[in-house]
């Protein structure tokens, strides 16, 4: 029986996805680890079970594609206006600054000066996937820490587009490099303004009649046409396709269509993401990782204390603090996915060798493998040396006197509600949050607002936790959430906690890490609309409040068993 190779291929990544991440999951890793070893366990070093790794790959690219869509509908352009400080300037001395110095030490060790300029480069350039996966799974992209680095990601993409079109002339003895790349800037910029410009006179009215027509299917089809018509336009300018979808992006988010664009698209775009991953898993060769080794593993460390001391000491220099800087430098130490492009074209114009494009393979597979790492020791290190010990001090300061307040974690408009009826009822309260515009708000009403993590251990200690005499988190990002309970739990054990939760499953985690209380928010707007459904026909009033009491009892006490069997188990 005749059937596609390709899709057998694809069902081994798919079943492989599903064992290791899930084994991964288990252990409270980073899925990216999960989908670089299941790609490497399937690849050409593992059991060889794909035939066709280039046909996946082309496939993959896709998943960054969206990941870096997703990203801009996250901004804006009056945002991205404002990062131009960190985009351009921090950025673009990262680039050069890191480039520089690799290149130098490459040059140093033998490689030619052609070589030393593509590997200093490819090198300089960090994880755009990697990274931002990482932002978006801690809920940090809006963080001045996730800001920051996403500016210089944002510059290191434009960054390609030269070194792409440096890399063919530098395979040629006595070209000249300066006219092709001033042109190809000129294209750059151009293509640019032409892509924001129609994008603000059609993409409303395009997403309008689109959504006029109340057809899902044809709303999500218009979200394809424009993320993958943008992309494809950059990529005909000289851009990369990413840069066009992280455009598109951008310019939706300025539309009043951006929360629901961002629910189409997030599924298939976590598979397309986890495709990629797994692709750079396959590629890794562990027959030359093992014959290598200690030239690789050098490279390796090398390559990451080398790039984390560089950003870090050029942020300082930028006005962030030790702290903030230190964690910027831990985020962007790895090698990026464009490495892998740049190398590539660097083997078909000679100038660099199969050998060394392999083991830079391996350093840079290696160095993504471990970003995860370094984003949880960065995490650490910036709670323990305080982030914001203005805020802190400031926190300190002004609830110094306060005694048996609520600490709100989280002040988005639960986290608001529930301050509004902790005043009504006369009880002090104070929040943490680390949205940066909505702390300021607060600020200007005078309210006990501060900007921190609220999983943070000095900033808990500033805002009095030890006086308290309960904790409410409102955070609705999952992994936060269980941070900021298991955090509060440990800085004042047996304290009430009363925490929102997304389901039953993330409610019975809250749980088991110190909640008292959780309240699972899509239950309760259900129980809201059937209640007054059941009023609206006409249903006795007493009987509605029974029912619904007995309802979420019933499920209070599914809660309890899931969590004991969980402890059983």
């Amino acid at each position: 029986m005749h059937y596609p190779q390709a899709l057998v291929d694809v069902l081994y990544l798919l079943a492989a996805a599903v064992v290791v991440v899930s084994l991964i999951q288990r252990l409270r890793v980073s899925p990216v680890i999960g989908y670089l070893a299941a790609g490497l366990l399937i690849g050409p070093s593992g059991i060889g079970a794909v035939s066709d790794p280039e046909g996946v790959v082309e496939l993959a690219e896709f998943g960054v594609v969206f990941l870096l869509f997703t990203i801009g509908l996250e901004l804006s352009l009056q945002r991205l206006w404002v990062m131009r400080r960190f985009v351009f300037g921090l950025g673009g001395a990262q680039v050069v600054v890191t480039g520089i110095a690799i290149g130098l030490v490459a040059w140093a060790l033998g490689a030619s000066v052609a070589a030393a300029i593509v590997i200093g480069g490819g090198l300089a350039l960090s994880s755009t996937a990697v990274t931002l996966q990482i932002l978006v799974e801690r809920g940090e992209t809006a963080s001045r820490f996730g800001r920051v680095t996403i500016s210089v990601l944002l510059l290191q993409d434009l960054a390609v587009v030269p070194l792409l079109v440096l890399v063919p002339l530098l395979g040629v003895e006595g070209g000249s490099i300066a006219a092709p790349l001033g042109f190809a800037a000129l294209k750059a910029i151009a293509a640019l303004a032409v892509i924001v410009v129609l994008g603000r006179l059609v993409l409303r009215p395009l997403l309008r009649i689109a959504a006029a027509g109340r057809d899902t299917d044809l709303f999500a089809a218009v979200i394809l046409l424009i993320a993958l018509g943008t992309a494809l336009a950059t990529a005909m300018a000289g851009l990369s396709l990413p840069l066009g979808a992280f455009l598109a992006g951008l310019l939706i988010a300025e539309t009043e269509f951006r929360h629901q664009v961002d629910a189409d698209i997030r599924s298939f775009k976590g598979l397309l993401l986890g495709l990629f991953f797994m692709t750079v898993g396959m590629s890794l060769d562990l027959g030359l990782l093992v014959a290598e080794w200690p030239v690789i593993g050098a490279m390796f460390i090398a390559l990451l204390v080398g790039k984390t001391v560089v950003i870090a000491v050029l942020a300082r220099l930028f006005g962030l603090a030790w702290s903030t800087a230190g964690r910027v430098g831990l985020a962007l130490a790895e090698g990026g996915e464009f490495a892998f492009v740049l190398f590539s074209a660097a083997v078909v114009a000679g100038v660099i060798g199969g050998m060394q494009n392999q083991m830079l393979l391996a350093v840079v597979v290696l160095t993504l493998a471990t970003t995860p790492l370094l984003a949880a020791l960065g995490a650490r290190l910036d709670a323990r040396l305080n982030r914001h010990p203005e805020q802190a001090d400031l926190a300190a300061r002004e609830t110094g006197d306060l005694v048996d307040h609520v600490v709100i974690a989280g002040f988005g408009r639960v986290g608001q509600t529930v301050a509004k009826l902790l005043t009504s009822a006369g009880i002090g309260w104070v929040a943490v949050d680390r949205d940066i515009d909505l702390v300021a708000t607060a600020r200007l009403g005078q309210l006990p607002v501060y900007y921190g993590d609220a999983s943070g251990p000095a900033m808990l200690r500033s805002i009095g936790i030890d006086r308290a005499r309960a904790a409410v988190v409102t955070l609705d990002h999952v992994a936060a959430a269980e941070r900021a309970v298991e955090a509060i739990q440990r800085a004042r054990p047996g304290l009430p906690v009363v925490a929102r939760a997304r389901d039953i499953r993330h409610a019975e985690r809250l749980q088991r890490m110190g909640a008292s209380e959780v309240v699972m928010e899509t239950l309760e707007a259900s129980l809201q609309l059937a209640s007054k459904t059941l009023q609206s026909a006409d249903a006795d009033v007493e009987i509605v409040a029974a029912a619904v009491s007995a309802f979420r009892a019933g499920d209070s006490v599914l809660l309890q068993e899931l969590a004991a069997e969980r402890r059983e188990v």
